[in-house]
């Protein structure tokens, strides 16, 4: 009885642990949203050898990448690539810089990758309570860099 009872102890303190891998906090899913979204158009402007969009409305904050390439699988729990987004309503974008030109206020704005390997430059700010995350592009490789800033 007391095995079952100490058995039952350690299963309860394991579930929430369990069910915050499940379910992933909104930072945390934008994010790799983001970046998810930003490798699979830079791997389809490779193997398609045409240049692709990401499309960001940052007003009701969404994000469109298109389509993934074939074979294309996500690290994430869902195992189907993540080719779209909406952020969470707790999410605020408070930067959004491509080419250096400021696009938070624009009803859409698109960030380019090249078949060559390269994209348009872009930093990207996320506000949430007190997480601030800062995704940029580096231009020559099209690689996603993600930082904790402080406010």
């Amino acid at each position: 009885m007391m095995v079952v009872a100490i058995l039952g102890l350690v299963m309860a303190m394991g579930v929430p642990s369990i069910l915050q891998e499940l379910h992933e906090e909104p930072m945390r899913k934008a994010v790799n949203d983001v970046t998810e979204i930003c490798g699979h158009a830079r791997a389809m402007a490779i193997l398609s050898g045409k240049p692709t969009t990401v499309v960001f409305h940052p007003h009701d904050g969404t994000i469109d990448g298109g389509s993934a390439p074939a074979g294309a699988v996500s690290t994430r729990n869902s195992g189907k690539p993540t080719t779209s987004s909406q952020l969470d309503g707790s999410i605020t974008i408070e930067m959004l810089d491509i080419n250096l030109i400021e696009d938070k206020d624009a009803d859409e704005a698109g960030v380019r990758f090249f078949p060559n390997g390269t994209s348009d430059e872009m930093t990207l700010i996320l506000h949430s309570g007190d997480q601030w995350r800062k995704i940029t592009l580096e231009v020559t490789t099209a690689l996603t860099t993600v930082t904790s800033t402080v406010q």
